[in-house]
């Protein structure tokens, strides 16, 4: 099955992320990385996490790689986890219970299937375009201010080796009712108010955890079709959160 959240754009430069998440940026950010409209998986992302008491924006893997894989191409499948079975299944539940982060993005994307029903259209039968290129969906937040995806966290070291690479995902849930007109699952929100206890690592309660794990409300996100352009990775640019116009379907 196709990733739920497999792409998502980030801009925000590490020190106005640790500002609006009352962070600092680590110290091994000696590179920061540029604007990117197409954040895809295996790639770094920015993070924000605590440890020793510290929050802090750090630069993660995007794949979580268990502490337990012999190989780290494992992280490659690990991009999400899924809000339903994270405290139980054996890749993510340490991690949940200990290892907690938050992903800030700008957005995220999403697709429809070639020849579905645009999303608020009235139903109504279609004839086929002859297009194969599934739609792509720019997800935001109707003020623009950034999201906060619930994420986790972990360390992999390389058997008979020092070094270690840290790695995250992304949490995935059931949609709210308008993230359910394009997907039937969204990566998980979390508000302010809910920020302290999920990075705090002396928090081991997973069921109070759980309880984060809730579709967001409606209002906090809008979304408009975007160039097929974004479905190669290789491409960047901020036009390719641009709306672009849908042909109008053909009735029957």
């Amino acid at each position: 099955m196709t990733a739920v959240c497999g792409r998502f754009v980030s801009t925000s430069p590490p020190d106005e992320i640790a500002k609006y998440f009352g962070a600092e940026v680590d110290e091994r950010l000696v590179d920061p990385q540029g604007p990117n409209y197409n954040v895809a998986p295996t790639q770094d992302v920015y993070a924000v996490l605590e440890d020793g008491g510290v929050r802090r924006v750090e630069s993660l893997h995007w794949g979580l790689i268990p502490f337990w894989a012999k190989e780290a191409k494992i992280g490659n499948k690990m991009i999400n986890a899924r809000a339903e079975t994270v405290a139980t299944s054996g890749a993510f539940k340490h991690a949940f219970k200990k290892r907690r982060c938050i992903i800030p993005a700008d957005g995220f994307y999403e697709w429809t299937k070639p020849g579905a029903q645009r999303p608020g259209a009235q139903p109504q039968e279609r004839k086929s375009s002859g297009q194969q290129k599934k739609q792509p969906w720019f997800i935001h937040r109707p003020d623009d201010e950034p999201i906060a995806f619930a994420g986790l966290w972990e360390v992999w070291r390389p058997q008979g080796s020092e070094d270690e690479l840290v790695s995250c995902t992304i949490i995935t849930g059931e949609p709210n009712d308008k993230m359910a007109e394009l997907h039937h699952r969204m990566p998980v929100m979390l508000p302010p108010d809910a920020w302290d206890q999920w990075l705090d690592r002396d928090e081991q309660d997973t069921e109070a955890l759980g309880r984060f794990l809730v579709p967001a409300p409606s209002s906090l996100i809008t979304f408009h079709p975007v160039s097929t352009e974004v479905n190669n990775a290789r491409n960047q640019g901020e036009h390719l959160t641009d709306p672009v116009e849908l042909d109008e379907p053909t009735g029957a």
